[in-house]
């Protein structure tokens, strides 16, 4: 393995680090590099070499350097030493700053090495230590065979077959950047065989020379033996190549460079036990011998020993090639041709190097192309502090090791430079380090140490090499071709590959000697050439920033983007459902017929005008009607005399207001003058007709708007009507009500003279207009009978409702109703009165129901004989209801809650009479009979004790919650914190925590995170598996009915990780983009090749042209699509939307695995936590597939009130379910295959299956249209449904309490509909179960909503023979019962309860409630009801509202150390 590619170089003496191991000697222990450099290296240049070397040797010699060694690859992770410059450095920090830093990175080392110190750190030489071609054929088969054309044996050249082939930019060749133009890329860069060939015109020059010696070889081998392969002919020739360039190397170069006779090089034999490696002391001394004679510029001559000028880049001559601007040379203006070259080679010739001292020109010590960012660089402090990372020995140990004399001071043997170093050193020679002391030893000519290493290098490659060419044991050669390539010089290589005849060029082109041809003009100096273009500091990310930025805001706009088309899909389907609602439910407004004057209505300055139609009715009556004819206003002209308009004068004349006394004004806009004249004329002819005047004025359309009364100016007229209406009767401070001291005098003004419309009256009572109700009570409070309510009529008739006694309340209603005026009440008129009542619970007692109750009524006082009552039967009738009646008020819209903290005083209303503690005979009759039953005692506890009595409960209700989410939470932090300490500090030496600890802290961490949550997630959607389970043992440990919720709350701890992970990425891509490639290409060895170019990948790179770019951007964009449709609005309003885009998980699984699978940062992990839930979730959902494939006959299908479908349809064979689980349907005939969940309201018993759907959405009013008889009479037959289920839920826990209570609102009540019928039935067959008492609690806005559910209530009380349900209905559209307007609907419905056992409502023996149920008096009778009990179970479907106001009044009770509530809920 020794001298293989990628061996470690070789010790003589022990490592020199700072500990032993690896760390670098730094200051203050050495002297800084740039000041050693200054000190050492500088000096005047053009002085020529003491031996009359030639530049054709110096670069001879950086050839021969670059095949046998390259330790300029940097090493991974990437290490820095950097050279500190020192403040007011001429070159580097002119401007004094003293923060310049150039740096300097460690080169690759053997990773089993730098362990301690008996193992330190060993650099890798990344080519072949031997002589044998690499620089010419590459150091690999792959790399030579790149090289090569396959053809007659030859390398492969370009358009000209005596130039190499340009590179195509594949990873062998080196590619730094120009640091004099900054240009980069593949133009202008030849492949050789040496990385580093074009590293300068001069070495490219040697390197084309080699190139075409070899296909020199081949052409003559082909023509010798034609019968030979490429194969032969190419082997042949690289042999014949190498071994000439052996001989030169050793034979002619050598002796040369270190100016020894040929003679003093013993004679070579092989010797298998010496080891050839390169030492790391050869790299020091052979790098700087070469370097203190490289001159400033080279010339170029032709054959006719003309030295030709060479064009800069500016177009002008120069006397030479400048080296400083020839680094990475893309743009070659003067060596473009065969020519050219020829000429460069000539010219190193003849040209004299400079004198080999330790002075070092400036293109090299101030002008060597610089690493990373920086154009240029020291090339001296650079090699100092490569010495210090290869850990070389100090001078005199060196020294030492070759049997030379140690240094004993600081001056004999070393340059004069050597004193200003001392300083340094601290004048410690020992400390001395290998190459500033060999270099101040140099005079002339290598000095003796490193002509010794050097020396010693070359015999030990030689003499270790068994290939040699002068080995006759190997086979390769024959003595007589031996001797012919040890004639071999390399005047006739050149000879032989251009040109030239070997009269043009001195035997020996090492040296240049009196007599040589073509001698060289002069000595160049810097002063004869271009200047050096100065160093230039790259930004990797300059211009990238506006980029960059709008990146991360498009990054933050797919949520909102993602909403706004949710905003879209939601309103065109808000907008579809209104079309299905109208087909389905006509409209009931008014049309009229006929045409009217078209004008845009104006409705204040904040309000678009609304398109309407005027017409002039013969009675007196002005409609107003909108764009579809619907009446909106009428305007009645009955009470006036005179009509007043106001016109105005503006340009256009478009504006017209209407006046209208005792309401808000009407403002109309006219398309122009014309059409607004003709209205008034109609007007005028109009109001003549009708013996009405009209009075006409004009102002600007800006005075005539300011001064209209529109509708919200009337709105807030009104407020202050009535605050102070109230203020009055209720005594309320001003505060509250509001001074009209503090007011405008207009407003005040127009307060007090305010007069009510009829359609104002209404709605201030929350009414409509045409309500038998608002016509007796407008009728008895207008007194003067003008149409109108004045503040005093209202302010009389409030003060009897709200401080009246209860005989001037009831003789207010009997005159209200005393239709004749004749002093009695007849049954008509009785009838009539609680026919006003009812029609607040929209008309839901029929005819005969009224009837009944007012026989019972009269029959109860004993006037069943009468036809009519006095005020004093009247009364009697009602003499048991004092108290309501007592408590009575007029409840005016919006201002019972304003004051209600005033109120509440005087008028104690439903709401808050909820006390339980020592019932007075009040609260007797306001609550039901159940929680009067027991008396009970108040438990009196601090708030602390509650609180933790709180918590406990809390625990203990949601302890199986409790612990899934630690659990889950751990493992979630526990993978986040196992990935991000491995990256932060115990993963493989990449360096890249070094490059972005925390974004690679936090993507990693939160990647995994991701893994785990998006896997297991898929297990909170195993509906049948979770059902299966839930029956288990792992109930009583795992919440199972609770799986939604945690499958929303591990997706939106998910969406927290993605940001997280999105953030962090976000930072990392900056890294990168400001990253050289050298960083890179260890960060990402598998993406990355560094060829020297440093330039890292743009911003947009890392996004948009990489997979886990690319995917991560699609992964953000379906997870914003996901969850904003997923939210709970966009999902009530969109189900189908929500539908579509949440089977997006498919592809959002697809992408992760991509997104991760392309390793670039690590190895793909998803795989880990995604297999197990994968292949679970895949086996349940095959369970469902198989279901939904069969279809379900439907066997009866009815459309109830209140939107509700009734579907029958056949139960599968083996379809096992419990009362309170769910299905999911779906019906093709709607088009969509999208399946919907819906409670059974069928008992396990029943031998068919039965839904109660409620159109709530497009789909479901869709369905019910399906289903309609008209849409099945026009199919012919019932479409079918497919089905998927049973599914568990928490409602089938009913059966697992003693006492159960059930809360139904609205559709909500299905799930009970199966579990009464499944208790009743289980009770008539005597079955066994744990369950006593159900109290079922039904809360509906009216008893006609789900009458379905009541004739199932009904079969429950016909069959409940054990008395194992009760059940109270709540009536939430009837107002509380001490309210006007249900005051006697109140009294009716208890006078029938009372003698018919039965509600007058809804004919069961439930009783009915008006207004929301009061969970919390409620529950805590039940404590008391059942003593014995100490956990009862709750059970709520329904909004949002009431499961909430259930789930508080819970955890009210559960503070106190009594009956446990444990609460199951669903909402919808």
């Amino acid at each position: 393995s020794h001298g293989a590619a990628g061996s470690p170089l070789l010790r003589l003496l022990p490592a020199n680090y700072a500990d032993g191991v690896y760390q670098v000697l730094q200051e203050p222990h050495v002297p800084n590099a740039r000041k050693l450099s200054n000190v050492a290296a500088q000096g005047p240049s053009g002085k020529p070499s003491s031996g009359n070397r030639t530049v054709m040797s110096v670069f001879f010699g950086f050839h021969v350097l670059s095949e046998i060694l390259a330790v300029e690859k940097p090493g991974c992770p990437a290490e820095f030493i950097n050279i500190y410059i020192p403040a007011g450095d001429s070159m580097f920090d002119p401007a004094n700053t003293g923060a310049v830093v150039l740096p300097f990175q460690r080169s690759k080392w053997a990773v089993e090495t730098g362990r301690s110190p008996n193992n330190p750190r060993k650099q890798i030489n990344v080519v072949t230590g031997w002589l044998d071609g690499s620089a010419i054929y590459g150091p690999s088969h792959s790399w030579s065979d790149a090289l090569r054309s396959f053809s007659h044996g030859k390398l492969a050249s370009g358009s000209d077959p005596k130039l190499p082939k340009q590179s195509d930019g594949g990873q062998f060749m080196w590619k730094a950047l120009d640091p004099s133009t900054g240009q980069g890329g593949s133009e202008g860069i030849y492949d050789f065989g040496n990385a580093r060939g074009n590293e300068n015109l001069f070495l490219q020059a040697k390197s084309i020379a080699w190139f075409r010696y070899h296909n020199h070889w081949a052409s003559k081998l082909a023509q010798q033996n034609p019968n030979w392969s490429d194969e032969d002919l190419f082997q042949h020739a690289r042999k014949r190549v190498i071994a000439t360039y052996q001989n030169i190397v050793l034979y002619e170069w050598l002796p040369v460079f270190l100016q020894k006779n040929i003679t003093m090089i013993p004679q070579y034999s092989y010797k298998q036990h010496v080891d050839p490696s390169i030492s790391t002391e050869f790299l020091a001394a052979m790098g700087h011998s070469l370097a203190t004679m490289v001159p400033p510029g080279v010339y170029r001559r032709n054959t006719t020993c003309s030295f030709q000028p060479v064009l800069k880049p500016d177009g002008k001559e120069s006397p030479a090639f400048r080296l400083c601007n020839s680094y990475w040379s893309r743009k070659k203006p003067s060596l473009q041709t065969v020519k050219d070259v020829d000429e460069l080679l000539l010219g190193m010739s003849s040209q004299i190097a400079e004198l080999e001292d330790n002075v070092v020109v400036q293109d090299l010590r101030d002008y060597w192309y610089g690493p990373l960012k920086y154009s240029r660089t020291d090339y001296v402090a650079s090699y100092i502090q490569r010495g210090r990372d290869l850990g070389l020995p100090t001078y005199n140990k060196a020294r030492e090791l070759f049997d030379l004399t140690p240094a004993q001071n600081w001056s004999p043997g070393l340059e004069p430079q050597a004193l200003v170093s001392a300083d340094l050193y601290g004048k410690d020679i020992s400390k001395l380090e290998l190459l500033p002391g060999g270099m101040l030893e140099s005079n002339g000519k290598p000095g003796d140490l490193f002509s010794t290493i050097i020396l010693n290098q070359f015999l030990r490659l030689r003499d270790g090499d068994r290939f040699w060419f002068e080995n006759t044991k190997n086979g390769l050669f024959t003595k007589e071709e031996i001797s012919e390539i040890r004639k071999t010089t390399f005047h006739d290589v050149l000879v032989n590959v251009t040109d030239v005849t070997s009269a043009d060029l001195q035997m020996q082109v090492f040296t240049w000697n009196a007599g040589d041809p073509c001698p060289q003009p002069e000595q160049l100096k810097v002063d004869l050439l271009a200047n050096c273009t100065p160093m230039t500091v790259l930004d990797y990310f300059e211009g990238s920033g506006a980029g960059f930025g709008l990146i991360l805001v498009a990054l933050c706009c797919f949520p909102l983007v993602s909403l706004f088309i949710a905003w879209i899909v939601a309103t065109f389907r808000k907008r579809d459902f209104k079309k299905l609602q109208k087909k389905q439910n006509p409209s009931m407004r008014r049309e009229v017929s006929g045409e009217g004057v078209p004008a845009l209505e104006w409705q204040g300055p904040k309000t678009d005008s609304n398109l309407i139609y005027l017409q002039l009715q013969p009675d007196k009556i002005i409609k107003v009607l909108d764009s579809r004819r619907a009446v909106l206003r009428s305007i009645s002209l009955k009470n006036q005399q005179q009509v007043d308009i106001v016109l105005s004068i503006n340009k256009g004349n478009k504006a017209l207001l209407l006046k209208i006394p005792k309401e808000y004004d009407l403002v109309l806009l006219f398309n122009g003058e014309a059409d607004r004249s003709d209205f008034v004329r109609k007007l005028t002819n109009y109001l003549e007709t009708n013996g009405l005047s009209l009075s006409m004025s004009d102002m600007t359309e800006r005075t005539l708007l300011k001064r209209a009364v529109t509708k919200e100016r009337r709105k807030q007229i009104l407020e202050t009507f009535f605050r102070h209406l109230f203020a009055q009767v209720l005594d309320i401070e001003k505060s509250d009500a509001g001074d009209l001291n503090f007011e405008t005098s207009l407003k005040a003004k127009e307060s007090l003279n305010c007069e009510l419309s009829r359609a104002e009256f209404a709605e201030s009572l929350g009414l409509k207009p045409q309500s038998m109700f608002v016509e007796s009570m407008f009728s008895l409070a207008d007194k003067d009978g003008n149409g109108y309510l004045s503040f005093r009529e209202f302010l009389d008739i409030l003060v009897v409702f709200m401080k009246g006694s209860p005989e001037e309340k009831l003789k207010l209603m009997f005159t209200m109703y005393d239709i004749d005026g004749n002093g009695f009440l007849s049954k008509e008129e009785f009838l009539m009165m609680l026919r006003s009542f009812i029609e607040i619970s929209n008309n839901c007692l029929s005819g005969n129901q009224m009837e009944e109750v007012i026989e019972s009524m009269f029959q109860a006082s004993g006037f069943q004989d009468k036809e009519e009552l006095t005020w004093e039967d009247f009364h009697y009738m009602l003499r048991d209801h004092d108290r309501e009646l007592r408590f009575t008020q007029l409840c005016v819209k919006g201002q019972c809650g304003v004051f209600k903290q005033n109120m509440s005083n005087l008028v104690p209303v439903a709401a808050s009479s909820f006390c339980l503690s020592n019932p007075s005979p009040l609260t007797t009759l306001r609550q039901p009979y159940l929680y009067t039953e027991a008396q009970r005692t108040r438990y009196q506890r601090s708030k602390v004790y509650q609180k933790i009595q709180q918590f406990k409960r809390f625990v203990e209700n949601y302890r199986r919650h409790i612990a899934c989410v630690v659990l889950f939470s751990a493992i979630t932090a526990g993978v986040f914190a196992e990935r991000a300490y491995y990256y932060a500090f115990a993963s493989p030496a990449t360096g890249i925590a070094e490059t972005t600890f925390v974004g690679i802290v936090i993507s990693r961490g939160a990647a995994a995170s991701i893994s785990f949550m998006y896997s297991y997630i898929l297990l909170t959607m195993c509906r049948n598996l979770i059902t299966f389970l839930r029956e288990t043992f792992l109930n009583r440990y795992i919440p199972f009915d609770a799986a939604v919720d945690f499958h929303r709350w591990v997706a939106m701890g998910a969406v927290i990780f993605s940001i997280l992970h999105t953030g962090g990425h976000v930072v990392n891509v900056y890294i990168f983009s400001v990253s050289p490639l050298s960083i890179l290409s260890c960060l990402f060895s598998n993406a990355f090749m560094d060829d020297g170019s440093q330039v890292p990948q743009k911003y947009y790179w890392w996004f948009f042209e990489t997979v886990p770019g690319m995917t991560g951007v699609l992964l953000l964009v379906i997870l914003a699509v996901m969850y904003v449709f997923a939210s709970h609005h966009f999902r009530r309003i969109s189900f189908r939307g929500f539908w579509i885009t949440h089977h997006l998980y498919v592809l959002l699984y697809i992408m992760v695995i991509v997104h991760g699978s392309y390793g670039l940062v690590q190895q793909p992990r998803f795989h880990i936590y995604f297999i197990i839930p994968a292949l679970i979730y895949g086996c349940d959902k095959l369970i469902s597939l198989s279901r939904k494939k069969v279809e379900m006959s439907v066997l009866k299908a009815e459309l109830l009130p209140s939107g509700v479908t009734y579907l029958k349809f056949q139960r599968p064979q083996d379809f096992e379910y419990k009362s309170g689980q769910w299905v999911r349907i779906a019906c093709l005939s709607l088009g969509t295959n999208e399946y919907h969940p819906f409670t059974l309201t069928s008992a396990p018993h029943e031998d068919a299956l039965s839904l109660h759907i409620r159109a709530a959405g497009p789909w479901t009013t869709r369905l019910r249209e399906l289903y309609s008889p008209d849409s099945v009479a026009e199919i012919g037959r019932y479409p079918k449904l497919y089905l998927d289920g049973p599914f568990g839920e928490g409602h089938q826990e009913w059966n697992k309490f003693e006492v159960s209570v059930l809360v139904g609102g609205g559709i909500g009540v299905t799930p009970f509909a199966s579990i009464l019928k499944d208790l009743v039935f289980k009770s008539s067959v005597n079955s066994k179960i744990l369950c006593k008492k159900i109290y079922f609690i039904w809360v509906t806005r009216t008893q006609r909503q789900f009458e379905w559910l009541a004739d199932i209530i009904r079969e429950v009380e016909e069959n409940d023979r054990h008395d194992l349900v009760s059940v109270h209905i709540y009536i939430t559209q009837l107002a509380e019962k001490f309210d006007l307007r249900t005051t006697m609907l109140y009294i009716c419905e208890r006078h029938f309860q009372k003698v018919l056992n039965r509600s007058l409502f809804t004919g069961l023996r439930s009783i009915t409630h008006f207004g929301r149920p009061p969970f919390v008096p409620f529950f805590k009778s039940l404590q008391e009801v059942h003593p014995e009990v100490w956990k009862i179970g709750v059970f709520s479907c329904g909004p949002p509202g009431m499961t909430k106001n259930v789930e508080q009044a819970c955890q009210h009770l559960n503070k106190q150390d009594q009956t446990y509530f444990v609460h199951h809920y669903e909402n919808f």
